[in-house]
Order: structure tokens, then sequence, then C-alpha cells
């Protein structure tokens, strides 16, 4: 017999998991989440999203002290000295306090937190295996899955996480590498590059297609990569990595081209494996209880979250789409509402995408080249930083603000931003694109002066012909 009963059991602490939890608590539902971390937030929170942000910020304060501040007028005495243990303990505080403020909600909306590995059992319910190997079952009316996403391996090459990373390895250096190969040029690999480049490591990168951020429109790729090139990063594209060997004192890579040809080698003293995340479902015994998987590994679910298994239910990295954590704790939200009896639903075209990176890269809705891949005609609007008085103003000129338009009826397909705050300025055309907007609708929105959001009036205005500035 189960121990316990509930409406709904989550599997998963993460954002999908605990914003599902809080959600489907406040609609009346008795709620159980199961986690095996001892802090909820999964990796978002621990090791992913929030760590790496504090590290961005207080890496970014260090390059503006040690380089930025003569052009306002600022002299030092010295240069900036780097405390590395202050900053990494600064970072674990900000974790602690976000991972800390979930309890609270949980024990506030009365959610069970039940701290172990949940696995499915065949004929229903839930088994959670505790730390110390003890078990408990758990009947529920709905289960969740929500499990999230684990480091992608790289064949040939053994994640130890001391000279050979992941992410997680990455944000816990002790000290600053002298020379630093990231392996994979996406979201991830370019803001911990950039992180440990302005600390002081030579960084390059390697990247197996033709271009860093392959997922975001081409001309955004292009300015990422020359823009931090300026900064110092160095990039090898199209290159693939075919083994390492780790020492005492560093690893060397072994490369070749992707399309083939002459392998190489690269020496490094650090390398963070940064390739991509896959779906985290072993041990959760889908096999089982009968839950299908599809081709790429993925929980195939409909557009209600469902699996095949009725009452069973997955949302966030361990189902189709992007691995953002908005998009995990967004489908989180709406798969409770919809299993309460409510009409919400997902977008999946108003969903933006972030690099945090200096400057930002953002981006939601269709790039160029799926508009012409999929036989679109749009009109294309731009405005560059340049010529914005408030990015003057604040010496962050680099980029621009793009916006893509049906060509027939004026409507938002896409917008692409590089720049200062870019990650605040997409919510803008996210706004715009979930309401249907016109690139004319922003266009006649008065925008107030001096602002950077004023680039975003202005590239709709591009699209129209009207460009009042350029």
């Amino acid at each position: 017999m189960a121990d316990q009963a509930f409406d709904l059991v989550v599997i998963g602490g993460g954002p999908a998991g605990y914003i599902a939890a809080i959600r489907a608590a406040q609609l009346g539902m008795a709620v159980a989440c199961v986690d095996k971390r001892p802090r909820l937030g999964g990796t978002c929170l621990n090791v992913g999203c929030i760590p790496s942000k504090a590290l961005l910020q207080s890496s970014e304060l260090f390059e503006e002290t040690g380089h930025g501040l003569a052009q306002h007028g600022i002299t030092l005495t010295a240069p900036p000295r780097l405390d590395l243990a202050q900053m990494q303990a600064r970072k674990d505080k900000v974790v602690e306090g976000l991972t800390d403020g979930i309890a609270y909600l949980f024990k506030k909306n009365k959610i069970a937190w039940i701290k172990g590995a949940g696995a499915l059992k065949a004929g229903g319910g839930v088994r959670v295996t505790a730390e110390d190997g003890s078990v408990s079952d758990l009947a529920a009316k709905h289960i969740l899955i929500a499990t999230g996403s684990e480091v992608t391996p790289l064949p040939g090459v053994t994640i130890d996480e001391k000279r050979i990373l992941s992410s997680t390895g990455a944000l816990a250096l002790a000290k600053v590498p002298k020379t630093l190969v990231v392996v994979g040029g996406g979201y991830i690999g370019l803001e911990l590059g950039t992180v440990w480049r302005r600390l002081g490591a030579e960084v390059t990168v390697v990247e197996f297609l033709d271009r860093v951020t392959p997922g975001m429109d081409g001309e955004v790729s292009k300015q990422m990569q020359r823009i931090l090139a300026r900064q110092g990063l160095k990039f090898r594209l199209g290159m693939k990595v075919s083994g390492a060997k780790a020492t005492k004192s560093g690893v060397t890579l072994s490369i070749e081209p992707a399309a083939g040809g002459a392998a190489e080698t690269l020496e490094a003293e650090v390398v963070l494996v940064s390739i991509g995340r896959r779906p985290y479902t072993q041990g959760l015994g889908l096999e089982a209880a009968g839950v299908a998987l599809d081709a790429r590994g993925r929980i195939a679910t409909d557009t209600d979250f469902r699996t095949n298994v009725p009452g069973i239910y997955a949302v966030g990295d361990v189902i189709a789409g992007p691995m953002l954590a908005h998009k995990a704790e967004h489908e989180g939200a709406v798969c409770v509402e919809r299993i309460a009896g409510h009409k919400s639903q997902v977008n999946y075209d108003a969903i933006p995408g972030v690099v945090y990176t200096w400057p930002e890269a953002a981006a939601v809705g269709r790039t160029e080249e799926e508009l012409k891949a999929a036989g679109i005609a749009y009109r294309v609007g731009k405005f560059p930083f340049t010529a914005n008085a408030r990015a003057r103003a604040n010496a962050t000129t680099d980029g621009q603000v793009k916006i893509l338009a049906d060509a027939t009826t004026d409507r938002i397909l896409g917008a692409h931003i590089v720049g200062a705050d870019a990650g605040n300025l997409i919510h803008e055309l996210v706004i715009a694109i979930e309401f249907g907007a016109s690139s004319e609708d922003i266009a006649e929105i008065c925008h107030a002066h001096p602002t950077l959001n004023e680039s975003v009036m202005e590239a709709a205005l591009n699209v129209l012909g009207r460009s009042l500035r350029i």
C-alpha cells in the first residue's frame, strides 16, 4: 500500500517542477514534489542560470573597473585586485537565498517536499528512494515528470571536473586558469568563456559548426563573434574534438576539421565541455510504466503535456522544445492549469532566448533563415545602437535591433537584438508577437527619450521605411 496519497506528484524540483507544484497548490491540489538534490531549484538555480549570472555580473564589474572607467573621467591609482574566493562566495550566497526562498514557498503552500530519487511504479504511483536507501511509495491521481536535463557527454573526452570540466565545474574554479578551451560555441560556452576571459584567462572556443550561437539569426551570430573576438576570445570554427588527455598540469586536445582534414593538438590548462544538454530520463521507470519516448530520447507528449499513459504528464527539458528555464516554468504552470480544467496554453512563437555575454544577444520568433526556408515573404527593419542617444551616453554602442515583419500583413514574425540590456529590451517584442502586433503598432507607440527602447521603435520604423534617426 502507498504510504501517502496526493492529487499531484511532481518528480523534479527545478524550474518546471517547483513552479508546477506551487501553481497546483494554488489551485487547491494536494501536492508532493520529489527531488534528490539537497536544495530545490534544479540545475538552473544550483549549478546553471543563477550562479552563472552572478559570476557574469561580478566579472563584468571587474572588467569595467579595470578597463572601462577612464573614458568616464574616473582614474584608479592601482589596478583592481581580484578576490576570486569572495566572488565565488557571493555567487553561493545568491544561490542559497533563492533556493531557501523556494523552500519557504513550499511550506507556505503546504507542498510536501520529499527528498530522494523518484521513479514511476508499474501499475501506477511513484516510488521514492532516499539517500540512505529507504523506500517510500506515493499514490497520485496525476504524475508530472519534470526532471530537466544533464550535460551531453563528448565522445572521447572524460569529464573529471578537475582539468576537463562541465559547466558545473566551470562555475566553481578556485583559481583563474591561464588558458581555457571551451568546446562548444552555444549560450553556456560563450557565457562561461567570457567570465574567465574577463578575470584573466586566455580563452579559445572550439565549435563544430561554422558559427557561434548556431540556433540564432545568422546576422546575430556574426555580430556576436566579431564583438567577442574584439574582447579577446579566440575562435576555432568548423572544428571537432576527437580526444583529450588530461595531466596534472593541463589538457591536450586533439582537434580536426569537421569537414575532414589533418588533425592537430591544442593545449590548455583547463577545458570546458559545453556541447549542449540532453533530457534526464534514466532511472525514472519509464519503460516499466510504458511511457513512450520520441526519436531523440525525449518523453513524447501531446499539446496538453500528456504522455501515452493516462495520468502521467511531462514538461520542461525532458520534452521537445528549447531547453530554457522560463520555457520549462511556463509549461509547468500551464500543464497543471490544464489538469485543473483551465484553457491555458503555451505560445512557442513567443518564447525569448538570451545570451548573457556583454553585450547580450536576445531573440524571439523566427530567424531570417527560417523565414527563407519556409518561403515566407518578409521585410526587415534595423537600427544600430550607435545612433541611439542613451547608448552613446552610456558608452554601450555595440549592436543593433532587428525586426522581421510579414511583407503583406506587417505582423511581427521575429526580433533579434545584440546590445546592452538586450535581455530586457526583447520583452517589448515578445509582447508584440504574443498579441499579434505589427511593426506599425510598435512604431506608433511613444517611447521615452532618451532610452535604449527607442531603438526598438526605430527598427519598427525602419521596417516601414520611415526611419527618423538613420
